[in-house]
């Protein structure tokens, strides 16, 4: 609800994503949230490509800096990152 509110006002949506799917089954669903207004990302990166190769983290050391750049309409860039 709390999402559905802010996209109501116009506001931006940062999601900082961690999960074991990213590159399998969720990756349709992180690429269309990427091309909708209004959702950010903070960056992401493999965590262990050996281990997990579907699974991406996010950096959370910038979620800072991607609040402060969705405030402004800009996506922090890259999205995806190497590791």
């Amino acid at each position: 609800m709390a999402v559905k509110s802010h996209l109501r006002s116009q506001r931006p949506v940062v999601i900082a994503a961690a999960t074991n799917d990213a590159l399998a089954g969720a990756a349709k669903n992180i690429g269309a949230l990427c091309n909708y207004k209004n959702f950010y990302f903070v960056p992401l990166a493999q965590d262990d490509p050996l281990e997990k190769p579907f699974s991406l983290v996010a950096d959370f050391k910038k979620i800072p800096q991607t609040i402060i750049e969705a405030l402004g309409g800009r996506q922090v860039q890259p999205v995806l990152a190497g590791s």
